[in-house]
């Protein structure tokens, strides 16, 4: 740009300098051959990789041109008027957001030589009598009112023009950006089905072959397997977890809660990993803890985390979990949570960026002990739901200590009972179309229904379904979303063309808003997220047969 203006420039004095000779002005000619010589040494700078000394020297020399001309020729010519087109030029060479400085500098310097012609009569840099000053003038002033006017208006259309650019790029960039944030999230929809789908199978099965009354040689298998399709449950749900924390805020689910109960469960889970690596897991929990309101599967999530990572980065000594109340009055209780290791430690420098996404306190900590990096963030994220922060103390060699204050409603025993009373189900008489491609997810579903007395029916895709619905009359139909030959977005739609009243709900291995949306706009009546909770799979149904 400078390169450009600098040779119109350059033209312009040339021009002028014709002009000059045409009017008989000796002494202007020779000054604007000198102009003409600083453009070109402007635009050559400009060219030769220095832009901002380019950019200086061609508005200096610019504001005096215009200047000297001005005192030389004097007020009737007009010539000043350039300088209105001197004011907007900064705008152009100078970026607003990082060279503020130079654009006040340089629009300051016009209205300067401006004030300085009019409070000295036009005779600040030069006192000359033209020789024929009535001819020049009239010549020179439409000269000078024209090519302003040219200028302005050219400067108008390039700022528009430039403007028009930029919002353009702006719009181009950030639809790039929802483009790519669409398929980040088709990407992870598409795994998280294909996923969790061969995990629902995991994990029914084992649920199932728990209880059927295994043999002690086998109970020890079973739990295995219950746990792994558990941890590898847990590491799906980080990832996408990460991805929600991202966008949206954690919603909490708080029910009443036993927590001494509760994390009991949780030294259960981890006892194994403690003696394969000969560590000890330590449980410490106040006895006299209340009940309390509390979103016991987010919570678990924050110290199972925790709790991991301590066993993954302690090879000898313990791993305490603790929790304490901190204080206590009639309506709530303040809980402090820690999680102490006898481990490697993490370096003073390094215990603020753990907290980042994808991030461990070394590439040799990746190399040796694994992980995605995204257990920490996760728990930052969920404590800060919960109204807290959660902190740590650690030394290189001695040990870490991660813990957390959470203030938490109180629950009465009551309270408490609704929400542990084991259900009984019986389904008698009731019929469910299942709507699965996967065979072994059919078999797992059919095990669960059946087994409180529901009539199973099974159809392979969504064109079966539809055709089954026609003929038939089922309480309530669970279908699968990604299915050959028809999807369940599709059939439900087509049979709501003819049954508006049948319950129907997506049995889904996505967590994504947009597939929540679908679901209501092909006619569902609500979703069950795969790898289902047998009880909260009964308790839909339930609920959905009741109503209907």
């Amino acid at each position: 740009m400078i390169f450009i203006t600098s040779m119109t420039c350059l033209t312009m004095s040339v021009l002028w300098f014709v002009l000059a000779i045409y009017l008989e002005i000796d002494g202007l000619s020779y000054y604007l051959l000198g102009a003409a010589f600083l453009f070109l040494i402007a635009a050559i700078l400009s060219k030769n990789g220095h832009p901002k000394i380019a950019r200086a020297l061609f508005l200096i020399i610019f504001n005096v041109s215009i200047s000297f001309v001005s005192a030389f020729l004097g007020k009737e010519a007009s010539v000043e008027f350039f300088l209105i087109f001197a004011i907007g030029m900064p705008f152009i060479f100078f970026s607003f957001s990082r060279e503020k400085i130079y654009i006040f500098i340089f629009c300051l310097l016009p209205f300067l030589f401006w004030l300085v012609l009019y409070f000295t009569n036009f005779k600040s840099f030069l006192n000359i009598e033209l020789k024929n000053p009535v001819r020049i003038r009239n010549i020179v002033y439409h000269v000078s009112i024209t090519a302003t006017l040219l200028l302005v208006v050219f400067q108008l259309v390039y700022y528009s023009y430039i403007n028009a650019r930029a919002n353009k790029s702006a719009h181009s960039t950030k639809q790039e950006a929802i483009d790519a944030s669409d398929a980040k999230s088709q990407f992870l929809s598409t795994m998280s089905h294909e996923i969790r789908t061969p995990l629902n199978a995991v994990i029914g099965l084992s649920h199932i072959l728990g209880d059927n009354n295994p043999k002690k040689d086998q109970i020890q298998n079973i739990e295995a397997l219950n746990y792994s399709g558990k941890i590898l449950l847990n590491l799906l749900n980080n990832v996408l977890d990460f991805t929600k924390i991202q966008s949206t805020n954690i919603e909490l689910d708080t029910i009443p809660v036993d927590l001494p109960e509760a994390v009991k469960q949780i030294k259960k889970i981890h006892e194994a990993s403690c003696l394969r690596k000969n560590i000890v897991m330590n449980l410490e929990i106040d006895d006299d803890i209340p009940f309390v309101w509390l979103d016991i599967v987010r919570f678990n999530q924050i110290i199972n985390n925790l709790v991991t990572n301590a066993i993954k980065f302690t090879e000898e000594g313990s791993v305490t979990l603790r929790i304490k109340k901190i204080n206590t009055t009639n309506e709530s209780v303040d809980l402090l949570t820690e999680i102490i290791d006898t481990g490697i430690g993490i370096p003073e420098d390094k215990q603020d960026s753990i907290w980042e996404a994808f991030t461990q306190a070394s590439s040799a900590t990746n190399r040796l002990y694994g992980g995605t990096g995204l257990g920490l963030p996760i728990v930052k994220s969920i404590v800060e739901a919960m109204g807290s922060q959660v902190k740590i103390d650690s030394k290189i060699d001695k040990g870490s200590r991660f813990y957390f204050q959470v203030n938490l409603k109180r629950a009465s025993k009551e309270e408490l009972l609704k929400t542990i009373k084991k259900k009984e189900y019986d389904f008698k008489g009731k019929k469910v179309l299942l709507v699965e491609d996967n065979q072994i997810n059919v078999m797992v579903g059919k095990q669960i229904l059946e087994k409180v007395n529901l009539n199973v029916e099974v159809a392979r895709n969504g064109l079966e379904a539809v055709n089954m619905v026609k003929e038939n009359h089922f309480d309530i139909i669970l279908m699968d979303i990604q299915m050959p030959i028809m999807d369940g977005y599709l059939a439900s739609k087509e049979i709501r063309k003819f049954n508006k009243y049948v319950p129907i709900f997506a049995l889904s291995a996505s967590v994504f808003m947009q597939i929540k949306d679908r679901m209501k706009e092909s006619g569902m009546n609500g979703f069950i997220f795969k790898p289902f909770d047998p009880e909260d799979l009964l308790n839909q149904i339930e609920n959905a047969t009741k109503n209907s």
